[in-house]
């Protein structure tokens, strides 16, 4: 997996604290995105409206100080994965939903080159529950796939801005704990 550089120009936007979260469902989770080509960091910035540029795994440092940061999924949040032989650039994807405390669905580009995919399932391995080891499923298999080092979640919070409200998700799935 290469190719989630920062290769597309967004427009700027500035951290804010926002008691809406982001509507990226719609009417069938499982369908792939006519984006074609789009790199995982400028679908991440245009889909969450975090506008952090860079190499996909710079993106947790690059949050630090602008955007809360936490290990609890909640929908609109970026998942970032770490830098990895595989995954040179690292991985951002963007939490559609929380299924349930180690379960979210996904919104990403790149993750299979050239498409977008949405309503992907990924699985949190981690012992502490911590979504430091994530696993993505791999549809085409039908089997969760290879476990990926993640640093966490950014949100669409600023960084000294009062915690977002507790969100759940339709489905009754995990409520969402405000980042410390």
């Amino acid at each position: 997996m290469t190719g989630c550089a920062d290769t597309l120009e967004a427009p700027k936007v500035e951290p804010r604290y926002s008691s809406v979260f982001l509507d990226i469902t719609g009417p069938d989770a499982s369908r792939v995105s006519p984006y074609s080509d789009m790199q995982c960091v400028p679908y991440a910035r245009m889909v969450s409206g975090i506008n952090l540029r860079g190499d996909a795994y710079t993106w947790w440092s690059g949050a630090s100080g602008i955007y809360q940061r936490g290990a609890t999924p909640a929908p609109g949040a970026v998942l970032v994965l770490a830098q990895t032989d595989r995954l040179r650039s690292g991985h951002v994807a963007v939490v559609r939903q929380v299924v349930n405390a180690r379960e979210i669905l996904v919104d990403h580009a790149n993750w299979i080159p050239g498409q977008v995919i949405n309503g992907q399932s990924v699985y949190d391995v981690s012992p502490a529950n911590d979504w430091s080891m994530p696993r993505f499923f791999n549809a085409e298999a039908g089997v969760y796939g290879s476990v990926y080092p993640a640093y966490g979640f950014v949100y669409n919070v600023a960084a000294g801005a009062s915690p977002a409200p507790i969100a759940s998700t339709s489905s009754g799935g995990q409520d969402w704990v405000p980042p410390q």
